[in-house]
């Protein structure tokens, strides 16, 4: 594309539609182009770049001012999100881990994501509730086998997003697929800011908990680049449109601290990455799982991650 746009997710009287960001507010981008094939990521993905070009043509000096109660994820409901865990060397040791030499990956379900400004659900089940403020990648065109080299040309864009995590849940066994697939626990959003926009290389990224930060780090310091993230995946899966890449949290979550900070309903989780945009969350309550619910994990002390 020729020039930057960002995307948005937008809740309307016909559901979620999918919106250009201009210099007004938010136009949708299935009635400004009588396309409705483009009134949602998935379309717009699928009809490919001539689409994509199409809307260099949409002037950004319109649209509409949006509640933040308003905006849906980025990226409704994924296929897959596929995460790299313990990406960053200060992650490593405060988990008392060895810095990896090979990606570690888990993969989250559409259900478990929720709007960037959405309420963050802490559910029943879990009493050790942790946030991870995180770089997200949307992919575009994907592929298999993509070299670091050519990545960026697979890639739709950028967004925000907090991979939080039930740790009790995520420690009761060898893989982390229940810890990290509760609904509503991963906030995507608010906007997908298009490559040619950022230095993905170099972003800074807070995370903030009631105000104080909590993790401060930069891109820089990821142990696998971006880049990297999107070679290796697409070495034993073939990445499709629409997939998302969590590229893993920096230190000074929750579990490390001393004590830990585990979060609990009324607290207020903001992310921010620099040139992308901030969710901010409250975390609420989930209603109560039934009492005499059978499956309540006991707590491994390794795999602390």
């Amino acid at each position: 594309m020729e020039k930057s746009v960002r995307f948005a997710t937008i809740a309307t009287r016909r559901g979620l539609r999918l919106h250009l960001h201009g210099s007004q507010g938010y136009t949708d981008i299935g009635d400004v182009t009588g396309n409705e094939t483009l009134s949602t990521l998935t379309g717009l993905l699928a009809s490919g770049q001539d689409a994509l070009q199409a809307l260099v043509g949409i002037s950004t000096d319109e649209g509409h001012p949006v509640d933040a109660a308003d905006f849906g994820p980025a990226v409704p409901n994924p296929a897959r999100v596929l995460c790299i865990g313990v990406n960053y060397r200060e992650h490593a040791v405060e988990g008392g881990r060895d810095v990896p030499t090979w990606p570690e990956v888990f993969v989250r379900g559409g259900p478990s994501v929720t709007g960037p400004f959405a309420d963050l659900v802490k559910p029943a089940l879990t009493d050790r509730y942790d946030y991870e403020g995180e770089l997200g990648v949307v992919i575009g065109t994907g592929g298999r086998y993509i070299r670091a080299a050519n990545a960026l040309d697979a890639v739709f864009g950028f967004v925000v997003l907090n991979d939080a995590s039930a740790r009790d849940w995520q420690r009761a066994s060898t893989q982390w697929t229940g810890g990290k697939n509760f609904d509503q626990s991963m906030p995507v959003g608010p906007e997908i800011v298009t490559p040619d926009e950022v230095d993905v290389t170099n972003l800074q990224l807070t995370t903030t908990l009631n105000g104080a930060v909590m993790q401060s780090a930069n891109t820089s310091q990821m142990i696998v680049s971006v880049v990297q993230c999107v070679e290796f995946l697409s070495s034993f899966t073939t990445l499709r449109p629409g997939d998302v890449i969590a590229t893993g949290t920096p230190g000074g979550v929750g579990f490390a601290r001393t004590p830990p900070v585990w979060l609990t309903p009324g607290d207020v989780v903001e992310v921010e990455v620099e040139g992308v945009g901030t969710i901010r969350n409250t975390v609420v309550a989930e209603v109560a799982a039934p009492g005499d619910w059978a499956w309540k994990p006991v707590v491994r002390q390794s795999n602390s991650i």
